[in-house]
């Protein structure tokens, strides 16, 4: 029994951290409808925003840089997307608590900056998981 125990706590602390709570991440998108929409394809809008920055419909799998019709990106953000960053869950969450410092470190370059200069401090991963069901 106590092996047991300690074989599931194991496990436990060895799994990743629980996903973000995306109605919650829906209530913080608030904070990002400044900049973006979410515009489905067929051109519901399901949260409206500003064009500032890209539509965010479907932004988790999507290669970073290449939203269809914005043509807004900064080139930081394209070399990361021709070096093969995706937006992943985890991947959003870091970009949006620090851009610049996802940039620097994604793209390898001491330079790269970001134009989004907008820092989550915190819910990062509540937005991330609503911005997952955004497909």
């Amino acid at each position: 029994m106590k092996s047991a125990l300690i074989a599931a706590t194991a496990a436990l602390l060895a799994s990743p951290a629980l996903a973000g709570d995306a109605t919650v991440g829906e209530k913080e998108f608030n904070k990002c409808k400044t900049c973006h929409a979410i515009v489905a394809p067929d051109g519901t809008e399901v949260v409206k925003g500003g064009k500032t920055g890209p539509n965010l419909w479907g932004v988790i799998g999507r290669t970073a840089g290449t939203q269809p019709d914005f043509t807004g990106y900064g080139d930081d953000l394209l070399a990361a997307g021709a070096a093969g960053a995706v937006w992943d869950e985890a991947a959003l969450a870091a970009y949006v608590t620090d851009p610049t410092a996802w940039l620097k470190e994604t793209t390898g370059s001491a330079s790269a900056r970001s134009k989004m200069t907008f820092k989550l401090k915190s819910k990062q991963e509540d937005i991330a998981a609503f911005l997952a069901l955004q497909r």
